[in-house]
């Protein structure tokens, strides 16, 4: 089993995308929409990470719960995929949810059902050694 995340929209304020997980053979499991900041030269709670193959571990986070936590990111440390809504609620890492909407009526697209998305990601990976993630523009 693999993660592939696919960047779709780059706009001012965030960065919206797809994130697969899928068999060894590529057929797609699931899917989820995605929500991270802009590129900003990977600058630490400013940016999101540079595109590349990271390795993934589940993680308990203190903060978040229940989150996989991307390791080796150049210049980077704790980057979680997480639960989280809104661009403002993510400091360099990865929100995922079941839909893309304007919550806040800001203006800019929110993940919805962050919760959901995140509880079936860690249902998928609960006991998968090895987990691999793309990250692709």
């Amino acid at each position: 089993m693999k993660l592939l995340l696919e960047r779709t929209s780059h706009e001012s304020v965030q960065t919206i995308g797809k994130l697969y997980l899928l068999r060894d053979n590529g057929s797609v499991i699931n899917d989820w929409h995605s929500l991270e900041l802009p590129w900003n030269d990977n600058k630490r709670n400013f940016s999101c990470i540079p595109e590349g193959v990271y390795k993934a571990r589940v993680h308990k986070s203190p903060k978040f719960g229940k989150s996989l936590w991307l390791q080796d990111v150049p210049n980077r440390s704790e980057i979680l995929i997480h639960k989280g809504n809104f661009h403002f609620d993510v400091r360099g890492c990865i929100l995922i949810g079941t839909d893309l909407r304007d919550i806040n009526k800001d203006g800019f697209m929110d993940v919805s059902n962050s919760v959901d998305a995140i509880n079936l990601l860690m249902l998928h990976l609960e006991d998968v050694d090895g987990i691999m993630i793309e990250i692709k523009d």
